[in-house]
């Protein structure tokens, strides 16, 4: 089993603010129980910020509930929660790419009418602004775009622009 990530500051934690033994302190964290107790006297680790496991996660208030009624009891470290789907980053374009844009938003809302702003600025990581401008016909080059796919221009990847094309169903 591994233990809290501080073990030490977890430990001053849990001596101020349970009923714990030391015995149970010491197995959660990693210490041994005279360590634990020279903690609570002060004779090690002085000055030393306690660190909360209920904030981090690591302990749960049931957790430490369950264990200060039964003294046998032994503290588990709460399972890690299940992070969703990362966040992307913005993407980063190639300074050559940069005048394909338009085309790929020209190509998207040609064969998208109903997509989003939202979506394209997902998919290809341009301003609203741009997207506006192509819409109502008023961007400074729109005599020379020609709509193209942004896959092939190597905008987006093919996974998302089918993505997009199952979510409005074209």
């Amino acid at each position: 089993m591994t233990g809290p990530l501080m073990p030490k500051a977890t430990a001053i934690w849990l001596i101020d603010n349970t009923t714990l033994t030391f015995e149970q302190i010491g197995e959660f964290c990693g210490l041994h129980p005279l360590e634990v107790q020279a903690i609570a006297d002060g004779e090690i680790v002085i000055g030393m910020m306690g660190h909360d496991p209920l904030a981090t996660g690591e302990l749960t208030l049931d957790e430490i509930q369950r264990c200060q009624v039964d003294r046998d009891a032994r503290l588990r470290l709460s399972p890690k929660p299940q992070v969703g789907k990362i966040k992307k980053r913005a993407k980063y374009t190639p300074v050559s790419l940069r005048q394909a844009k338009p085309n790929a938003i020209a190509w998207l809302l040609k064969e998208i009418p109903a997509i989003s702003d939202g979506d394209i600025i997902q998919a290809l990581g341009t301003t609203k602004t741009t997207i506006q401008a192509i819409r109502s016909k008023t961007h400074r080059n729109m005599n020379e775009m020609k709509p193209q796919s942004p896959v092939h221009l190597g905008l987006c990847t093919a996974d998302d622009l089918h993505a997009l094309l199952q979510k409005y169903k074209v």
